[in-house]
């Protein structure tokens, strides 16, 4: 059994965002992200489904080309090749990202 709680330790660093894997089991990973107001912004584009609810504070993503804007409780599909680049965050932001990676090739071929 693995109990936490995701507003522990969750002071946000001074510039960028700091990244946690909180599960990791299977093809399936979750992770905290505590994002800094000094976040630089860089544009993700991933091999895996990705969905992320922003837990506390405020964002502005910018999701294939679209301004997208988030407060505390919203959340986000991000699938798998989908360019994201978050573009303004608040101070002290916590996102619970869950990672969906594709599974692994099990052909003997």
């Amino acid at each position: 059994m693995q109990i936490g709680n995701l507003f522990t330790d969750a002071d946000a660093p001074a510039e960028g965002e700091r990244f946690e894997a909180l599960l990791s089991h299977k093809n399936l990973v979750v992770e905290r992200i505590i994002s800094s107001a000094a976040a630089v912004p860089t544009e993700y584009v991933q091999p895996q489904d990705e969905w992320v609810a922003l837990l506390q504070g405020e964002a502005t993503i910018e999701v294939a080309g679209e301004s997208v804007e988030l407060r505390a409780g919203d959340y986000v599909f991000l699938p798998a090749g989908t360019p994201h680049t978050v573009r303004h965050v608040s101070q002290g932001a916590l996102w619970l990202a869950i990672h969906l990676h594709p599974p692994a090739d099990t052909d003997d071929a």
